[in-house]
């Protein structure tokens, strides 16, 4: 057991930043990013487009999942030395299928303050969108692209829980074809993609009925598949 114990230093924020419409950001979101010393972003090139939009004029460095390892010890000492910083991802949640555990855990074991503020993530309107049970869920993020995948979606087949996926756009029907042969053709889903976007869409049914519509078109956007647990 830990409980918070006395801060010295800065402190690490980690802001959620829009997963489409950008008028999802929060007021307080804006503060922070405007009264930290450094932003730490994914994506700088995304993350600048942001900024802009906003008027928030603030140094900006990346740290993503090429070089966190590298770097966290640096920064670690930076927050030591009294500098505030804030992550952001992408879109959503950092540390939710996004970089931010290892330098939050290196912050706690330094005793640097660290500070999550509440925001955009696309699993929950997904989820909460699907239909499908909500009171108890269990969130995979993105499956194992090679190894490991099929030993995956055997332990989820059986999972009672409503289960929840991010997928990429391209492979979006090679999963649907694997869920079906593992979940069963019938079993009740959701493919949730471009959540709060011009284009959002939720198509919802059969694991059967969803692959036959999303083979017919172009997908694009982020995904999440949420997926009905067993009733067996």
């Amino acid at each position: 057991m830990s409980t918070e114990s006395p801060h010295t230093g800065g402190t690490l924020y980690i802001v959620p930043t829009p997963i489409g419409n950008l008028q999802d950001i929060t007021l307080r979101a804006l503060e922070i990013l405007r009264s930290v010393d450094l932003i730490l972003a994914e994506d700088t090139r995304n993350s600048v487009r942001l900024l802009n939009h906003f008027q928030i004029n603030k140094p900006i460095t990346p740290y993503h999942q090429h070089n966190e390892h590298s770097v966290v010890n640096h920064l670690v000492n930076q927050l030591q030395g009294g500098k505030s910083m804030a992550m952001v991802s992408d879109a959503g949640t950092p540390g939710i299928s996004d970089p931010a555990f290892l330098l939050v855990r290196a912050c706690i074991k330094e005793g640097v303050k660290v500070e999550c503020l509440p925001g955009a993530t696309a699993f929950v309107p997904a989820l909460v969108n699907s239909g499908l049970p909500t009171n108890r869920f269990c969130f995979e993020g993105f499956l194992p692209v090679k190894k490991g995948r099929q030993t995956m979606l055997k332990k989820l087949a059986v999972e009672e829980r409503t289960i929840v996926l991010y997928e990429s756009p391209h492979r979006l029907v090679k999963a649907l074809e694997e869920l079906v042969q593992f979940f069963g053709a019938d079993r009740k889903a959701a493919v949730c993609r471009e959540l709060s976007k011009l284009h959002e869409e939720n198509a919802r049914g059969t694991l059967q009925e969803l692959l036959t519509y999303f083979s017919s078109k172009e997908v694009k956007g982020e995904i999440v598949l949420v997926i009905a647990g067993t009733e067996e």
